[in-house]
């Protein structure tokens, strides 16, 4: 996809497992989050079995919208019988996470490495 806001990479025990990593510091605009759920949207789709990590380092905020977006996703994995990762988020967007009790939805690790290895 030309100016994707993601970039993309095989990892995991199998490289079964889509390392994603965000290239934006501030996920806030309506129109950057679109694109990114349906860039998201178009990885979950092509994959019968979908793995995603989503690595938030380098990310410093995040709107409410985005959140939104990314329990759709889970939503989306989910119904394809996937899994979902995310790690590497920083202490006060997971405090966010925590408020919202999305931390109970969501799997979410410290490091993309321990991630990685808790895909089944």
């Amino acid at each position: 996809m030309p100016d994707s806001r993601l970039e993309t990479s095989p990892t995991g025990p199998d490289g079964g497992v889509t390392h994603v990593r965000f290239r934006d510091r501030n996920i806030l605009e309506e129109s950057a989050i679109q694109q990114i759920g349906d860039e998201l949207a178009a990885m979950i789709e092509s994959d019968s079995n979908p793995k995603l990590l989503l690595d938030f380092s380098g990310v410093e905020h995040l709107s409410s919208a985005a959140l939104g977006t990314l329990i759709t996703v889970n939503n989306k994995v989910k119904a394809k019988g996937g899994q979902l990762r995310l790690s590497d988020i920083d202490e006060q967007i997971y405090e966010v996470f925590v408020i919202t009790k999305l931390n109970k939805l969501f799997q979410i690790h410290d490091d993309k490495d321990a991630a990685a290895k808790s895909f089944k």
